[in-house]
């Protein structure tokens, strides 16, 4: 049974359509989408929160330990390259989990007309977790390897791929099998599929830059404070400022959220695509109509 304000995924859009569909799905949806991603990634998150203090705690100290640097360059750059891979294993994984909380969420509500399952979107997580972050480890190493040379590359690459976790979930392909399809996918729609994603990506960092505000403007009044201090390493003192990390945790747990915009937009382009290459969604169409038919 479909419930009211179903939203079909399996369908042509353009443009505006897609844009429109998303932050209607999100709208239809937040309490149940939300309350799911906490669950699924809130413990990581608080991790990642955690450990981004502790990294502006001891940046601080690196930076106003002059003599420090200066004596022991070696123990300096050794302690920021440690936090700096800490920090991308942790949002590596972080990123991943909302990626398949995100996507595992939309399948459910597809297959059951409008009401995920939160048992069914954690057990397709739990068993898919290596092969997306497989899937993921390929995808950016692709992608760098693609903008080492001049960047267009590394775009082309870039749009292609940000298909992939898609067919991987919802056409339940291996690693390998949805690198290739993704080309196939995309064929002579890459344009089209480049537009989607650069307006919903510039309509995220706009956004995004908004939440930063209140954080930067702290940052300029605090540092202003400081201008003529004896000291020249007191500036790094505002990263133990707490309503400066304060405002820094809330920025970024506004950017997390809105992160969900260009995965839920990616969903869109992929079914999309799909229909315009297989109408999987106008044979599924006729198929339950011949169903209903029989009775």
């Amino acid at each position: 049974m479909e419930i009211k304000n179903f939203i079909e995924f399996k369908k042509e859009r353009d443009l505006g359509a897609i844009i429109t569909d998303t932050f209607k799905f999100i709208r239809e949806n937040w309490k149940e989408y939300f309350l799911t991603v906490l669950k699924i990634v809130g413990p990581v998150l608080l991790v990642a929160l955690t450990v981004l203090v502790f990294y502006m705690f001891s940046m601080s100290d690196l930076f106003t330990d002059i003599g420090g640097i200066q004596n022991n360059p070696g123990t300096f750059l050794g302690t920021l390259f440690s936090w700096v891979f800490g920090l991308i294993f942790v949002y590596i994984l972080l990123y991943t989990l909302l990626s398949m909380a995100s996507l595992y969420f939309i399948k459910s509500y597809i297959t059951n007309n409008g009401k995920a399952v939160f048992s069914e979107i954690k057990t397709n997580i739990l068993q898919n977790i290596w092969k997306f972050i497989g899937l993921g480890f390929l995808i950016t190493l692709v992608t760098i390897v693609g903008m080492v040379f001049c960047y267009i590359p590394g775009i082309y690459l870039g749009t292609v791929l940000s298909l992939a976790t898609s067919i991987m979930v919802f056409e339940e392909k291996s690693i390998g099998d949805t690198f290739s399809h993704a080309f196939t996918l995309i064929k002579g729609e890459w344009w089209n599929t480049f537009g989607v994603l650069i307006v919903v990506w510039m309509l995220l960092v706009i956004l995004g830059q908004a939440f930063s505000i209140p954080a930067f403007i702290y940052q300029m009044i605090k540092m202003g404070t400081m201008v003529g201090s004896e000291d020249p390493t007191a500036v790094f003192s505002i990263f133990k400022d707490p309503i400066y990390l304060a405002l820094n945790i809330l920025s970024y747990v506004f950017q997390f959220v809105l992160y969900s915009i260009p995965l839920i937009s990616t969903v869109f382009v992929y079914y999309d695509l799909n229909e315009q290459k297989n109408q999987t969604g106008t044979f599924e169409k006729i198929d339950s109509i011949g169903s209903d038919s029989s009775f």
